[in-house]
């Protein structure tokens, strides 16, 4: 069983972090990984930076800045993941847009996503139809899952659409906003949950944007079958004490 099925399988109140790799430094990238696994997060997401992240909000944007500017590259990145999965053992998914895939070539991106052990992919700016007709042979090929995100404005015949063909998760965008926006309670919002929740989808679903504490991750694990926090996590990569702020951090929020 893949890594990523067994993970839903077996675990209730999934909490999945997301990190911009080559941020804070160039070489931070294992040992940010490292120390998740060792705080006992379930499954991390790795930024590959972008010089036009649109539907990342400031915190994510300045932390892919950063990361280009310290020369972060998807090369780069692949030889820092190299021989990773001698240690770490969690689910790794990586999340990028598709013009550096489409540089570096998409067939060269798979198979080396392949070879390094990389558990699945997040294109947001893939569209569904794109996927079907172009690379889903391609994903399947080199036993690459392909999540995609719904947001309040996706129309339930898509969700459906999305859900018939996902093997892995739902990435539930809880906001129609960037990354980091607090849009908390809104009465949209609320109405948007509860259709999810009563549309029992077959696939497995994660919370994003705006999970910033252990309040809006329980609400999240009520809905769904846990969350993915960002933003709210880089800021806590600023300080050289890098693991003992992660060890702060994810205890304060698991439940």
């Amino acid at each position: 069983m893949k890594r990523i099925q067994k993970l839903f399988k077996t675990k209730t109140n999934i909490l999945s972090i997301f990190f911009t790799a080559g941020y804070p430094y160039l070489n931070s990238t294992k040992t940010i990984l490292t120390s998740l696994q060792n705080n006992c997060v379930d499954m991390v997401e790795i930024g590959m930076p972008f010089s036009d992240p649109v539907a990342d909000g400031e915190t994510i944007q300045n932390s892919s800045k950063i990361a280009l500017d310290n020369g972060m590259s998807i090369k780069i990145l692949f030889q820092q993941l190299k021989n990773i999965r001698k240690e770490i053992s969690i689910p790794i998914v990586l999340m990028g847009y598709i013009n550096p895939i489409y540089k570096f070539g998409f067939n060269n991106f798979l198979k080396k996503c392949q070879e390094t052990g990389i558990d699945a992919l997040i294109i947001p700016d893939l569209p569904l139809d794109i996927y079907e007709n172009e690379y889903k042979a391609m994903f399947e090929k080199y036993d690459i899952s392909n999540i995609f995100l719904i947001t309040p404005e996706t129309e339930e015949k898509r969700i459906r659409e999305i859900d018939s063909i996902t093997d892995s998760f739902i990435y539930v965008v809880s906001s129609a906003s960037t990354t980091g926006i607090n849009n908390k309670n809104t009465e949209t919002q609320n109405t948007y949950f509860k259709k999810i929740k009563h549309m029992n989808l077959k696939s497995p679903l994660l919370i994003g944007f705006g999970i910033n504490d252990k309040t809006d991750f329980s609400k999240a694990c009520s809905i769904a079958n846990g969350a993915i926090i960002g933003s709210e996590f880089i800021k806590q990569l600023n300080s050289e004490n890098i693991d003992n702020n992660i060890g702060e951090f994810v205890k304060n929020i698991i439940l």
